[in-house]
């Protein structure tokens, strides 16, 4: 990742800096406009129909005053209310979030996996906490079918006989179909040379003259693991392997091992990924047979999010703030999500305690089903009409905020820092927190907009969205150690998605940071009065709206 971009305040983002509180208060709780039909009251299994966020899609140019310019978070004289949220947002109540969440998974098999008790518990609690706090939360159930992995061999049986290792050589993609074949390899247009650009696969064109019942071996490049694999099945190859491209791209992997996905639906033919290193062996390899034998199938998950309205705030102007609930089957899932969960959970209590006059409705979402492909975020967004999507003034995300080897990570909302800028008003977004952390003496850097959160849904429906992370796999650079300290070349996180992501596994320092900078971006945007997004501005955006990544796995 890049390093910190230049502070700036433009005209547009000052704005969004708040002056002292005093208004009136507006309490938390039941909004006879705010939950909008299509939410289940958590507990209720008899309702949960419509479309949440319908209500009034508002009218008119709302937000043409100006919410004021004071500096955040120097305190002097009468505190401002992201002061006082910030006083009352705690590491310590943090942690007793987190450290309920962990007992929720040791409890249940040792994970919060969406569709698991684990995940249940972990909702009854958010739950809860929210009800203390005066709100009403309601569960949005959803279903859908989670891919399931029974187990996978890939053998070469000539001209050498070789075991490959899961994990290590080659990984079964997700979502890959069932099957159990021995067959010659071909390779289908692969480049081995200089840049090593590849439309492998791409094409129905690439398979002329391949042998039906071969084993169609493709390299990464342009296009989709999904359409890779269709044309393979097309030109009647019996399974695939795709092997990373071993080009050289700035801040990615693209010889190591690949965590790919070919869509959403079992694939026709069994597909495996594989190392570079591994794909130019078996290219390289006259007369190579292997066998493959993946054991693969689906099952339907039942999930929910939870969504919590604050009472005050115009609903037709709701600032969604998110941060998924479930964790991955390997572990606990404490960092991520338990963190961004936790931080978004005590925001809005204290919130509800603090009590400002709110301008824009506040609406705390806990997603399911992130680890399986953003997929309670995205459901959400798809039961939006055009007026619910209008009346989303912006979405602010927090996945991992509180890694062990941490950087203070931002979303790169205007695109400066990777040439992929969010819808209008992301932007704004980025330097609220820019500013932020700037006059807290931290430092921070942009990331991408890579489509691995929950934001995704959002973006790709044109909604200004931003926010926070602390950084996963990734290893941090040298660059971002002297930047923010630890240990350059070692991950952000050693423990992502994995069985130690417990409560041990938290900067409990870098997690205080972090929640102050959630609770004071949530009530700046919910004090505003700004509009951040207009007419043809709010087309401006370069996010492609199909991203490299769904989730955690790469789609190309």
């Amino acid at each position: 990742m890049n390093t910190r971009k230049t502070l700036r305040t433009t005209a547009f983002a000052a704005a969004f800096l708040l002056a002292a509180a005093g208004a009136a208060p507006a309490v938390a709780g039941d909004n006879p406009r705010g939950g909008g039909p299509g939410m289940q009251q958590a507990g209720d299994a008899a309702a949960g129909k419509g479309n949440p966020g319908k209500a009034n899609p508002g009218k008119g140019n709302p937000g043409k005053g100006n919410p004021g310019k004071g500096n955040p978070g120097k305190g002097h004289g009468k505190p401002d209310a992201s002061e006082k949220l910030r006083q009352k947002v705690t590491v310590k109540n943090v942690v007793r979030h987190l450290d309920a969440l962990q007992a929720a998974a040791d409890a249940n098999g040792g994970n919060r996996a969406a569709g698991t008790p684990g995940y249940e518990a972990s909702g009854r609690y958010i739950e809860q906490q929210l009800r203390k706090a005066g709100y009403k939360p309601v569960r949005q159930p959803f279903s859908y079918e989670q891919f399931e992995l029974e187990s996978e061999t890939l053998e070469q049986v000539s001209p050498t006989a070789r075991t490959y290792t899961a994990g290590t050589d080659y990984s079964t993609m997700s979502y890959s179909g069932p099957g159990n074949v021995t067959a010659p390899v071909t390779a289908v247009d692969v480049n081995l040379t200089g840049d090593r650009a590849s439309t492998s696969g791409c094409e129905a064109a690439d398979f002329t003259g391949f042998t039906p019942g071969d084993i169609a071996l493709m390299q990464r490049g342009i296009c989709s693991f999904e359409i890779k694999v269709q044309n393979a099945a097309a030109a009647g190859a019996s399974a695939a392997v795709v092997f990373n491209q071993g080009n050289t791209v700035p801040g990615e992997d693209r010889t190591g091992l690949l965590n790919g996905t070919v869509g959403t639906q079992l694939s026709a033919i069994p597909a495996v990924s594989a190392t570079f290193a591994l794909g130019e062996e078996l290219a390289g390899t006259p007369g190579a047979v292997l066998h493959l034998d993946v054991a693969s199938g689906v099952r339907v998950i039942e999930s929910f999010n939870i969504l919590a309205d604050t009472r005050g705030g115009d609903p037709d102007r709701t600032v969604v703030v998110g941060a998924h609930l479930d964790s991955v089957t390997e572990g606990p899932g404490i960092n991520d999500n338990g963190t961004g969960s936790a931080a978004t959970l005590e925001t809005a209590v204290q919130l509800a305690k603090t009590k400002p006059a709110l301008q824009n409705r506040v609406r705390f979402a806990f997603w399911g089903g992130e680890e399986d492909g953003l997929v309670g975020s995205e459901y959400y967004v798809s039961q939006l009409d055009a007026a619910g999507i209008a009346g989303t003034l912006l979405n602010l995300n927090f996945d991992m905020v509180g890694s062990p080897n941490f950087g203070r990570f931002i979303y790169d909302g205007d695109g400066s820092a990777f040439g992929t800028k969010g819808p209008a008003g992301s932007d704004v977004i980025e330097a609220v927190f820019e500013d932020y952390f700037a006059s807290q003496n931290l430092t921070s850097a942009p990331t991408a907009f890579s489509g691995r959160s929950d934001y995704a849904g959002f973006i790709a429906n044109r909604i200004p969205a931003g926010g926070l992370f602390t950084g996963a796999e990734g290893l941090k650079t040298a660059e971002e150690a002297a930047l923010f300290g630890g240990t350059a070349g070692a991950p952000y996180d050693a423990c992502y998605h994995a069985e130690c992501d417990d409560i041990t596994n938290v900067n409990r320092t870098v997690l205080d940071q972090m929640s102050d900078a959630v609770a004071h971006a949530v009530v700046t945007f919910a004090l505003t009065e700004e509009e951040l997004r207009s007419g043809a501005q709010a087309r401006q955006q370069s996010v492609p709206a199909e991203s490299d990544y769904r989730g955690h796995q790469l789609l190309k």
